[in-house]
């Protein structure tokens, strides 16, 4: 059996963070590990609490997984702050722990912070080199830039600067671009690969970026090529949302079983 290890953040409602990560890798057949980083008092109305752990037990955590399972991919989410990252950041190196999905979490759904701002650069400077790909959204790349991303132009341009600051690959995802079409972009040092579905207009959507994520490293520790990864759980991701059970009374939960 494949084994894929998550370092992420706790949402007590199970819609993102590791329990989402956990769920999606079941649904792909492969062992699921995880390390928390951090934990929320979450609902699908908002973030109601959160607690960083300490930096030197995220690292003990990837440690005990490293030292006894094989890691045949990995992702992090939200990291909450410069201790976790630079923490996270060492044991990927001294684990050697690869392919690794960065999904850059900066705030919740409902615009909760799930990241400090000084630790935007120790993201950039510490993980960003370490990742096969990194997945962040148009407003996680505004921030990341420093400038506004608005059409699809100024996105494959984004999606060009982030690559440069290191990661392996760029997945911009279209999720909050106007248009009937949800268009992720893919940079790698091949050029640009666009991956296209119909916009569904729903309001369960917490969780789509961990869930996106969770799947791409899900394929990788399956074997798959990214490309082919990338497609799959976008197609995966599509039918989670289509399907969604709509649980909660704000973002809803997708169906990671779909």
């Amino acid at each position: 059996m494949r084994v894929a290890l998550t370092i992420a953040g706790s949402d007590s409602g199970g819609g993102a963070g590791v329990q989402a990560d956990l769920k999606t890798f079941s649904r792909f057949g492969v062992y699921g590990a995880s390390a928390l980083t951090l934990v929320t008092a979450q609902n699908t109305l908002g973030v109601q609490r959160v607690e960083l752990l300490p930096p030197d037990l995220v690292y003990a955590q990837i440690q005990s997984v490293a030292e006894d399972l094989p890691i045949h991919a990995a992702k992090t989410g939200a990291m909450g702050g410069v201790g976790i990252v630079r923490a996270v950041a060492e044991a990927v190196e001294r684990y050697q722990i690869h392919p690794l999905v960065v999904d850059p979490v900066m705030v919740a759904k409902g615009g909760d912070p799930l990241l400090a701002p000084e630790a935007v650069q120790t993201l950039k400077d510490r993980l960003f080199p370490l990742a096969t790909l990194i997945t962040p959204n148009r407003l996680e790349a505004e921030a990341l830039l420093q400038k506004p991303i608005r059409t699809l132009a100024e996105a494959e341009e984004g999606a060009e600067e982030l690559l440069a600051l290191g990661p392996q690959a760029v997945l911009l995802k279209g999720g909050h671009f106007a248009g009937e079409e949800a268009v992720d972009l893919l940079a790698t040092r091949r050029g640009i690969l666009a991956f296209r579905a119909p916009r569904i207009r729903t309001r369960n959507t917490h969780g789509t970026g961990c869930t996106l994520s969770a799947a791409i490293a899900a394929l990788l520790a399956l074997g798959k090529p990214l490309e082919e990864a990338v497609g799959e759980a976008k197609a995966y991701l599509t039918r989670a949302l289509e399907t969604a059970p709509g649980l909660g009374g704000g973002h809803g939960p997708l169906n990671h079983f779909a």
